[in-house]
């Protein structure tokens, strides 16, 4: 699923990540851990498109059996859009959209019709268990429910990979459990690959396989 090599990143003069190696399966529920400024968010958001190799003639990035490094911008937009779901530790849901206006806005950007984006909207919200807020704003939901709205927001296209970073930081501790088992539910029953940055140690201990990062590496 992720092929990822000699990843190296720098801000200014600050060695980032320095000659990262990254093999996930399909399927897979990875956590990666480490203290802060470690390299981990960094990494996450290269693995997820979201930022940018610097060495890309020495480094290589494969997502899917795609190639990320010689992809336009263009390209990764269209690429994240229909392989990759993200969930991050504040929902960013918009505060003037209702619950099922946010979870379809993926799908709208995808080209997806409004009667079919709505339709797998629902499914997924009756899923997560919020079939009674379909039309309540974030604002009218509890932090739990905001960030299942997120969860939903991150399935809506089928996504193959979901990156999560600090999914679980802002949750109480009961909605924090029931977030991490909701990510082995979806994986059991829909396949997805599950990456996720955590400081939550027993969601770090519940996946498949834990990687630890250390100034920049993984050890």
């Amino acid at each position: 699923m992720i092929k990822a090599k000699n990843i190296h990143k720098y801000y200014d003069d600050l060695h980032v990540l320095k000659g990262v190696d990254v093999h996930i399966k399909k399927g897979e529920i990875v956590s990666i851990v480490g203290a802060s400024g470690a390299g981990k968010t960094t990494l996450l958001q290269i693995l997820g498109t979201l930022d940018f190799i610097e060495n890309k003639t020495e480094s290589q990035l494969i997502i899917n059996g795609k190639e990320i490094t010689g992809l336009t911008e263009k390209q990764l937009a269209q690429f994240r859009n229909q392989n990759i779901g993200f969930i991050f530790q504040f929902h960013q849901l918009l505060p003037e959209f209702t619950a099922i206006e946010n979870v379809c806005i993926p799908a709208f950007i995808k080209g997806t019709n409004t009667s079919d984006a709505e339709k797998r909207a629902k499914e997924l919200l009756d899923f997560l268990g919020l079939s009674h807020r379909y039309n309540h704003k974030p604002s009218e939901l509890s932090g739990g429910e905001q960030q299942r709205v997120a969860v939903a927001r991150a399935l809506i296209n089928n996504p193959e990979l979901i990156f999560a970073d600090e999914p679980s930081g802002n949750l109480d501790s009961e909605s924090a459990e029931n977030l991490h088992n909701l990510f082995f539910k979806l994986r059991d029953q829909f396949g997805q690959t599950f990456v996720i940055v955590t400081h939550n140690a027993d969601l770090a201990n519940l996946a498949d396989r834990k990687l630890t990062m250390v100034d920049g590496k993984i050890v």
